[in-house]
């Protein structure tokens, strides 16, 4: 992966542990603060200080993760501070300039990871966690995700996937429909739906100042299963242009999909205008408006919400969408955030060894809202079969990337938006390449 901008070498702030001397039935004796072990216990009779963490989490999540970090608050006698704020690439670039980051991040990305990584602001982990423990919880495809220049320096704690087609089994049932497990099968099913009179797919992108992200996880997803991980990476990084023939291709497959007549009910005009959440509904309204909806595996909460007296798997399921290429069956793309050091103290180091664990996550994988690449993660926790579904394809998937164009600088992704959307309204595709591709010349040439 491609590093960004540097931002220049970090002090690096140290924390020597206090050594206090006190005489005891005439011996004198010492304890060392903030001792751990693995399981990011201490093991000193002094408690741990205080470590502060800077995320992104609002709410909700903020208070999952608070849950989770009391357990290694009341096992170790320390704190965990948490700093939130929206704008976190912002603030954390403008802390690690002037010298005063936190001491732990949770960045929504790998390429935020590897740009502090790059600009020596981060601390690696391989020297603070069990590397053989590591490589049992963590497929390859995330430790590699985390790593720059042969050291390791983030651990992956949450994840999602985006490789999610939502079906209303029932209605596959009726109708002798079977679940697709190729594209070409795929694209049959479609024709199949059309012939009896139906639209087969719910396609929706509006999202306001976003409008088409969801068509470029349609564009991303096509990439990975026609083209293969490399060629994929070369595509985030720039390293071949937009007017390349697997990206054109992946334009045309998405195409097939989105402009072929009685693919989607109101064709590229209610595309277009849809709300990406809204176009969850439509296979599971009584009767069906559509029968299949490609979204990230967080439209489940979408559904269940609108439709609360729906069983999962009985009533509304998923399956991955089909390889093209069979060499790529099983890839999968999604987002994760990942865990930083930017300070090794006795105290962070003992909070980023617990967060490591997946029994450190139970009380959120328990309670909903969390799915995670952690092959340690007991599945039952999870609240139900969907869930724990969405899970495996994190820890399964022989070939992970994270989400293209939240990889991309931010002028690239949202021109790619923008050629999606004009693409869907007629524009010449070369035209729309092409005008994607002079943004991208000047934006990673920054």
């Amino acid at each position: 992966m491609r590093s960004w901008k540097l931002l220049g070498i970090v002090a690096v702030a140290v924390i020597v542990g206090l050594v206090l001397a006190s005489c005891a039935g005439g011996e004198e004796t010492t304890t060392t603060e903030g001792e751990t072990t693995t399981s990011g216990e201490t093991t000193s009779t002094e408690a741990l200080g205080s470590t502060s963490v800077m995320g992104v989490w609002g709410e909700s999540e903020l208070e999952a993760f608070r849950t989770v970090a009391s357990g290694w608050e009341q096992s170790t006698g320390g704190t965990m501070e948490f700093e939130g704020t929206r704008d976190l690439s912002a603030i954390l670039r403008a802390r690690v300039s002037g010298g005063n980051p936190p001491d732990l991040a949770i960045l929504p990305n790998p390429a935020l990871l590897q740009e502090f990584a790059a600009a020596g602001a981060l601390q690696p982990l391989d020297g603070v966690l069990d590397m053989e423990q590591l490589a049992q919880d963590y497929g390859q495809t995330w430790i590699d995700l985390a790593t720059v220049d042969g050291q390791l320096y983030g651990v992956f704690v949450r994840a999602s996937t985006k490789s999610t087609v939502w079906y209303n089994p029932k209605e596959f049932s009726a109708n002798n429909w079977s679940v697709p497990t190729t594209w070409d099968e795929m694209i049959a099913l479609s024709d199949t739906i059309v012939a009896a009179g139906k639209n087969p797919w719910s396609i929706a992108i509006e999202s306001g100042a976003a409008t088409g992200w969801p068509a470029s996880d349609w564009l991303q997803e096509i990439v990975l299963h026609e083209s293969g991980g490399d060629v994929y990476d070369m595509w985030v990084n720039h390293e071949i242009p937009w007017t390349d023939p697997a990206i054109k291709s992946a334009f045309e497959r998405f195409g097939k999909v989105a402009l072929t007549e009685g693919y989607v009910p109101g064709g590229a005009q209610a595309i277009i205008a849809t709300n990406f959440q809204n176009g969850t509904y439509l296979p599971f309204e009584t009767p069906p408006k559509a029968y299949m909806d490609f979204l990230g595996s967080f439209a489940q909460g979408f559904i269940s919400t609108q439709f609360p007296d729906l069983v999962p798997v009985e009533d509304y399921d998923f399956f991955a969408l089909p390889a093209i290429d069979p060499m790529y069956a099983g890839a999968a793309t999604g987002g994760a955030d990942v865990l930083v050091m930017f300070k090794n103290t006795a105290t962070s180091a003992s909070l980023t060894k617990y967060l490591a664990t997946a029994q450190a996550w139970e009380s959120w994988a328990t309670a909903g809202g969390y799915t995670t690449p952690n092959k340690s993660l007991d599945p039952s926790l999870y609240p139900d079969e969907l869930v724990a579904k969405a899970a495996q394809q994190l820890t399964d998937s022989p070939v992970f990337r994270f989400d293209a164009d939240d990889l991309m600088p931010s002028e690239v992704q949202q021109a790619e938006w923008t050629g999606l959307v004009s693409y869907l309204q007629g524009t010449d595709l070369d035209q729309v390449l092409q005008q994607i591709e002079s943004i991208a010349v000047d934006a990673y040439a920054k």
